[in-house]
């Protein structure tokens, strides 16, 4: 009778029981992290061309390095100001279409750049276009695929994916390089074009906006019901920045950040390359130099986060400015034809500490604003940019007026000093509220 009885409850139980597909030997999520990885490095391609292309575009249309660093710097103020939104339109439509959207939209203003006659096309294809499309492929996409397909392993994928955009870097800056010098920008050009494209079929194909979507549940985590689109992200994330904007921390925060940004995108990415090259280097080992920052940002940016678990965030902070500032004030003197092993030290050294400081920031804002850290952590990328795109059109103009960047270092190395002390003034959330303004 037990017997029967048990067999009977077994039946039943296995008949209301949902069947589940057999364990495949590969997550999917890791598929997808994968599939991400590469889309960033795709995206990341344009970002190694603009500090290349700055001396054949002033020789062949005879555009001042002004006009041309306007343009850069619009792409990199749209690539800030685009950051926070970004999430909003991956809840609203999906990471997939997103995506695939942005994506033409770096290949279609990097192919059209090759017809261009007039300094405004650089504005409309570089700054809006590309700006645009990057903007939608930066911090919010690989945080909105972490957070969707992984529990377990978070950490180890979001430091992947955050050295995507080095990754892309190192490998493209030579090829780029190599390209404008042996074959003029034009196919540089496309090649950046191409490799946007390329990308494409990889996301419409193998991308899932959730892990619902495929009938699994997060990497180490239980399954959960894919959300219902979400209409109200956006005017989120603009309140979160009206609240985080009558705080004194806030403005600290992104007033430093935004010369992070002006010291290191705003002036080495664009104008390192330039520089040496007015100094007599060959472009291609200029480029060289520069993608090698990007092997060792990865190195310091992990360090740091290592850091930032165990000291204060502030004076991390404070000492990576610092630092910083000082290596910017002796650049001018180590500009030479040929690469030395000063020039050397200067590029592991500041490769160390490129994007040392977004640990310790990210770990002050979520100590300052706790549920909504994140979205005010995407406010203080996007002063990071304006910063950048600041820099970028004033270096420029610097150029064009006195004939060197010089002043742009020293003047850098000095605001680097002034961030320091900013991050030392942000007071600690547990000793007191934050300032209201």
């Amino acid at each position: 009778m037990l017997s029967g009885v048990t067999q009977t409850t077994d039946s039943a139980v296995t008949e209301r029981a949902p069947r589940r597909r057999s364990r495949p030997l590969m997550h999917r999520a890791w598929i997808v992290a994968a599939v991400t990885f590469v889309t960033i490095i795709g995206g990341a391609a344009f970002n190694a061309l603009p500090g290349l292309l700055i001396d054949p575009l002033n020789t062949e249309f005879g555009w001042s390095r002004g006009e041309i660093g306007l343009a850069v710097s619009l792409d990199m103020a749209l690539y800030g100001l685009t950051a926070p939104f970004a999430a909003a339109l991956m809840d609203r439509f999906g990471i997939r279409r997103v995506v695939v959207v942005a994506l033409g939209a770096v290949a279609t203003g990097a192919l059209a750049s090759v017809w261009m006659t007039a300094s405004w096309q650089l504005l409309l294809y570089w700054g809006l276009l590309v700006g645009l499309g990057t903007g939608s492929m930066a911090l919010a996409f690989s945080a909105t695929v972490t957070n969707r397909w992984f529990v377990a392993r978070r950490g180890l994928v979001t430091g992947v994916l955050t050295a995507a955009g080095a990754s892309g870097q190192l490998v493209f800056l030579p090829l780029c390089a190599w390209i404008v010098k042996d074959h003029g920008w034009r196919p540089a050009s496309v090649t950046v074009a191409l490799a946007a494209l390329v990308v494409v079929p990889f996301v419409w194909l193998l991308m899932r906006d959730h892990p619902a979507d495929v009938g699994l549940a997060p990497y180490g985590g239980a399954y959960v019901e894919k959300p219902a689109p979400v209409t109200g992200a956006a005017k989120r994330t603009v309140r979160v920045l009206f609240d985080a904007a009558r705080t004194g921390p806030f403005w600290l925060l992104a007033g430093s950040f935004a010369i992070c940004g002006a010291s290191t995108n705003g002036l080495i990415r664009t104008y390192f390359v330039p520089s040496a090259h007015d100094h007599g280097m060959q472009i291609t080992a200029a480029a060289s130099l520069l993608a090698v920052i990007g092997v060792f940002d990865v190195i310091g940016t992990v360090f740091s986060g290592w850091l930032t678990d165990r000291f204060d965030a502030r004076r991390l902070l404070a000492v990576y400015y610092a630092l910083r500032g000082v290596s910017l004030l002796f650049l001018p003197m180590l500009m030479a034809p040929t690469v030395h092993p000063p020039m050397v030290f200067f590029i592991v050294f500041y490769g160390l500490d490129w994007v040392a400081t977004v640990p310790p920031t990210l770990a002050l804002c979520r100590e300052q604003y706790g549920e909504d850290s994140a979205i005010v952590f995407g406010w203080v990328l996007a002063s990071h940019q304006v910063g950048a795109a600041l820099v970028a059109f004033l270096g420029g103009v610097v150029r064009d007026v006195t004939g060197s960047y010089d002043l742009v270092w020293y003047a850098a190395g000095a605001l680097c000093a002034t961030a320091a002390l900013m991050a030392l003034f942000i007071r600690r959330r547990d000793t007191a509220t934050a300032v209201t303004l």
